[in-house]
């Protein structure tokens, strides 16, 4: 007895104190601060990042550019094309313990459909969605299109997440706040702290497919008990964070900085999102200067891709020009239409500025300052655009402020904005349908608003078009389209140097930085 007493103390003790230090945790320095967590109301990426953490998709796109079932177990399709019937697989469980149901289903699409840019182009083909049963549900579509599971399975903002019927409810023009997914991990409201920190943890009873893990497909794997996204105050710290251990992975390290993590001991580069991503110039089309067609145009003279890339990226191995609304060297990439664009043509923009009667009226550019890749794009848009001959007003604040801003419908001069530059993933300016700046329905389009009832004829007919050769003379007709109408303007691509300390293995291939499959050695 004398013996056995301190002994189960000693276990009791062990107990209480083994689970905390078994803990596994992940500390990561994201690309920005989580400020919105609903990320079909919201196209912001770290948003869209959150997303993955912890809801799921019916589909997702494999490290090969395919799309596999996901939640769902398997689909049948009519011999005519038009009704698709979908099985959700076993185990499928909401993070407050409900079963994923159909009609879940059936209100997320929903609700992103009447968000998304492809969403909405879908849509338009859907005569019918509905819920046959529990784990079953049938769309019926009124005109056959290629694009329906492309669209279920799309990889980037805003991603057909799915949600709880009564979340998932929410009109799409109001934000949800409550978070609850079905996906590896779970968000733990209590402990978000914006300009701090968000945290997750792993869902326990989350069941992963059988399948490895590819990019955004496949079984996803959480062996991180717990997952911090933490906010430092600026690029350099978090650098220093990363190499003394304080932080085991940056999502994207600002390109000046790669020297001092490149041949760093214990750190790890990854080459994780090749294609990388594309800059792009957005005006406002709903006043003036940029509700002129022509005035427009003449941003495509003004600008020139390689003043944009090496003042933002610098290391010409992280960045190259593509003269193409879709990324390169993808399907429908070309330069159909870029003759003489894009090479600081400066005359050829004052002459058009002044064809358009341009009278002066100020470009309000809002400028963010705060997201190291996003921080130099507006000071050279406002350089090119005052040498051709525009007046600028740049208002400089952080990118929370950026985004809360864009949203407001009022002239530049009351509290509205112009024009300002953002970065795209790969993933999104993929085709004519899945590029959300060539969304063209008005108020329905994102921000910026561009009204253009041809483009939209033209994103129609790419969608119900089967023959590879007949897309490809469409897309070549939107880029034309893209440029009379300029809805944006691309500015070249960059990738991202993703690092982590060396002891972390397993991280992905794919268009967006996910968290499961990651293990520590």
């Amino acid at each position: 007895m004398r013996f056995r007493l301190p002994c189960l103390f000693l276990l009791l003790l062990l107990t209480q104190i083994l689970p905390v230090q078994a803990q596994s945790v992940l500390r990561v320095a994201m690309h920005a601060d989580l400020r919105a967590i609903d990320p079909v109301w919201s196209t912001a990426y770290i948003t869209r990042n959150h997303g993955y953490m912890i809801y799921d998709t019916l589909f997702a796109m494999n490290e090969q550019g395919e799309i596999k079932p996901q939640m769902v177990d398997g689909y049948d399709v009519s011999a005519d094309g038009l009704t698709y019937s979908f099985t959700l697989r076993e185990g499928l469980l909401w993070h407050d313990g409900q079963p994923v149901t159909a009609e879940d289903c059936v209100a997320s699409i929903r609700r992103w459909g009447m968000r998304d840019t492809m969403g909405q182009t879908v849509m338009t083909f859907v005569e019918d969605m509905a819920a046959t049963g529990s784990k079953t549900f049938t769309i019926r579509l009124k005109q056959k299109t290629g694009l329906l599971i492309y669209a279920l399975g799309k990889p980037s903002s805003a991603v057909p997440f799915m949600m709880p019927k009564r979340i998932a409810e929410t009109p799409h023009t109001v934000q949800i706040t409550e978070a609850i997914g079905s996906g590896p991990f779970m968000f733990r409201r209590d402990e978000w702290k914006p300009g701090d920190r968000a945290v997750y943890v792993k869902f326990d009873r989350y069941v992963p497919r059988p399948e490895p893990a590819s990019s955004l497909a496949g079984g996803k794997v959480a062996r991180f008990d717990r997952i911090e996204w933490v906010v430092l105050a600026d690029q350099q710290q978090t650098v220093n964070a990363l190499l003394a251990g304080e932080i085991d992975m940056i999502e994207g390290v600002s390109h000046d900085l790669i020297p001092l993590v490149r041949d760093a001991p214990g750190v790890t580069m990854w080459a994780s999102n090749p294609i990388g991503n594309q800059f792009s110039f957005r005006p406002n089309q709903l006043h003036p200067p940029f509700d002129n067609p022509k005035i427009r145009q003449a941003l495509w003279y003004a600008f020139n891709q390689e003043d944009f890339l090496k003042a933002v990226i610098g290391d010409a191995e992280f960045y190259s020009p593509c003269k193409s609304v879709f990324v390169c060297p993808t399907r429908f990439a070309g330069e159909a239409g870029m003759e003489g664009l894009l090479e600081s043509n400066m005359a050829k923009a004052r002459q058009l500025l002044q064809e358009a009667g341009y009278d002066g009226t100020p470009v309000v550019l809002l400028h963010s300052s705060d997201v190291a890749v996003l921080a130099n794009l507006a000071p050279v848009a406002k350089s090119l655009m005052e040498r051709a001959g525009f007046k600028v007003d740049m208002l400089t604040m952080d990118w929370a402020t950026v985004v809360a801003r864009l949203g407001k419908r009022d002239p530049p001069s009351s509290g509205g904005w112009s024009a300002y530059l953002t970065s795209w993933n790969a993933a999104d300016v993929l085709d004519p349908v899945m590029t959300a700046w060539l969304n063209s329905r008005c108020e329905r389009a994102l921000v910026g608003w561009p009204c253009d009832p041809e483009m939209e004829r033209l994103r129609t007919a790419f969608a119900a078009e089967g023959d590879p050769a007949k897309q490809k003379e469409l897309a070549e007709a939107v880029q034309r389209r893209a440029i009379e109408w300029t809805q944006f303007v691309p500015l070249g691509q960059w990738r991202n140097a993703l690092v982590t300390r060396a002891n972390i293995k397993g991280v992905l291939t794919s268009p967006v930085p996910v968290l499961w499959n990651m293990r520590r050695e």
